[in-house]
């Protein structure tokens, strides 16, 4: 039996150790580094005045920025920090709670077109829905915001309790600590909030005018001057009296809740405390959640992060692939990037990786340069672990090593018979015993959250040698729709799934 290290390194080490799937997926969309060509959420920022739904030419006045933390805050504010209910949970995505006077405008449908396709088995919406907003802000000169991921997406829509621009002042104060903010804390939230967009005509008439401009389209009265850039004039253009915040100065005073809100003189005399107060409060906001929800630790980047890892079995080789991320780590073309492997022999081999190129994201804020191998390994002797030397320094994660799992993994012998059909062959490396493989697909449920299928492969009968490391289990599907499929297993216990998936169009034609 082969000691699956890999799996019990996921069980007892709590820290951010590769493997660790729920937090590598955190991590490539909190930091916009899923692999060596993905620019991120931080695309939907460049620049920062960008909106993707404007009618017609000329600026629109909007910013997809204003949109993603007005979603975030407007999810999150139904929380009932007494009854432990509401939070940041995605309820924002039903229609009914968009319907709501609360939530009018079209913002935050655009703002889920993008968003929700985001979330995978390992994101939730809601999380995906953070991620946004602390892309916003870092990307147009905020602060940088901590995250923790593990959101729960809500199954219905959750109770009213956004505050609205006509309620008075003690309304006010009431909704924000119902959410679980103090008053001091609800006059930075809202300055915070509004350091980004402003109030737009369509959906409050009664606040903002028919503009005409046509380099304003949509009519928005923006919150202040720098309205696609993270700031305190939202506050310093209060305390001036040179605001033209529509909260502030509306032509309806019943409608001027910043007013009655704003009087915190040291976000308008320090930007820095401004940034940081605002650092703070967001991360609160947004780990705002149902009670019984148990948020992981702060994401952080790794130092060195292989992603996307596919071994497939082809006759008696595996086909590797792997990027490596190695962050904050510039372009250099005399450095020397190598990955060293440890085999089932307990041989060690090594290989010089190619460069991939640097990649950056929320506007030049992170950075990272990616290497990357293709190599066609031994399959008997296989690999165990990966170790990378960079102009020979080692990075092992402090000496446990990069671990690889090459037990159960796909096989080339894979095929299509039809557009729609096929055969799944699954290679189980001799000397495991699972008690199950399966299939795994991931489809959406009533609510749009993202769900996890899985269709158990069928023990042969007989033993099918592929070759002398590996046997074969097959599965026949018909696949209408076209999904990935990655690999789950069960062994002594444990569950476990492959990186790599495959669809069936990725296979040849099945022989006659």
């Amino acid at each position: 039996m082969l000691s699956f290290t890999f799996l019990v390194y996921l069980l007892t080490v709590r820290a951010y150790v590769w493997p660790s799937p729920q937090l590598e997926a955190l991590d490539g969309l909190r930091f916009g580094m899923a692999s060596h060509d993905d620019g991120g959420l931080s695309v939907f920022m460049q620049p920062c005045d960008t909106f993707f739904f404007a009618n017609g030419t000329g600026r629109s006045g909007r910013a997809n920025a204003a949109d993603w933390v007005r979603t975030a805050y407007h999810d999150m504010a139904t929380h009932d920090m007494a009854a432990g209910t509401g939070g940041l949970d995605a309820s924002i995505r039903f229609e009914e709670e968009q319907a709501r006077v609360e939530n009018a405008g079209d913002g935050f449908a655009n703002t889920l077109s993008v968003l929700a396709a985001a979330a995978n088995r390992y994101i939730s919406i809601a999380d995906s829905i953070a991620i946004g907003a602390i892309t916003a802000i870092e990307s147009c000169a905020g602060p940088q915001i901590a995250f923790r991921g593990g959101r729960i997406d809500a199954l219905e829509p959750n109770a009213p309790g956004v505050p609205r621009p006509e309620q008075d002042l003690a309304s006010h104060i009431a909704s924000f600590a119902r959410q679980g903010f103090t008053q001091t804390e609800m006059i930075g939230l809202v300055a915070c909030g509004h350091t980004f967009g402003g109030v737009q005509h369509a959906p409050f008439p009664d606040i903002v005018p028919e503009l005409n401009d046509p380099d304003n389209t949509e009519s928005v009265a923006h919150f202040d001057s720098t309205f696609v850039r993270f700031d305190n004039n939202v506050a310093t253009e209060y305390i001036a009296g040179t605001t033209q915040n529509p909260l502030v100065v509306g032509l309806n005073d019943t409608t001027n809740s910043d007013k009655r809100i704003f009087w915190e003189r040291r976000f308008s005399d320090s930007p820095d405390f401004f940034a940081s107060t605002c650092a703070t409060l967001l991360a609160r906001m947004l780990d705002t959640v149902p009670s019984g929800v148990q948020l992981t630790e702060v994401v952080t980047p790794l130092p060195v992060k292989p992603s996307n890892l596919a071994i497939i079995l082809a006759g008696d080789m595996l086909n590797v692939s792997v990027e490596i991320r190695f962050w904050n780590m510039s372009a250099d073309a005399n450095r020397l990037v190598r990955v060293l492997w440890d085999d089932h022999t307990e041989a060690t081999h090594n290989v010089t990786l190619d460069f991939l190129g640097v990649t950056s994201s929320s506007n030049g804020r992170y950075n990272a340069a990616w290497y990357g191998m293709n190599a066609t390994l031994d399959a008997a002797a296989g690999i165990k672990s990966m170790r990378f030397a960079v102009d020979n320094k080692l990075e092992d994660q402090d000496g446990i090593g990069f671990p690889v799992q090459d037990g159960i993994i796909f096989s080339a012998t894979s095929c299509a018979t039809s557009n729609t059909s096929g055969r799944f062959d699954v290679a189980v490396r001799r000397g495991i015993n699972p008690a199950r493989v399966y299939l795994e697909s991931i489809s959406v449920d009533n609510t749009s959250r993202p769900i996890l299928s899985e269709t158990d492969v069928p023990r042969p009968s007989k033993p099918v040698a592929e070759d002398a490391a590996y046997y074969i289990w097959s599965l026949n599907i018909t696949d209408s729709v076209g999904n990935d499929y990655s690999i789950g297993a069960e062994v002594g216990g444990i569950k476990f799934s492959t990186v790599d998936t495959h669809a069936l169009a990725d296979f040849p034609a099945c022989s006659a």
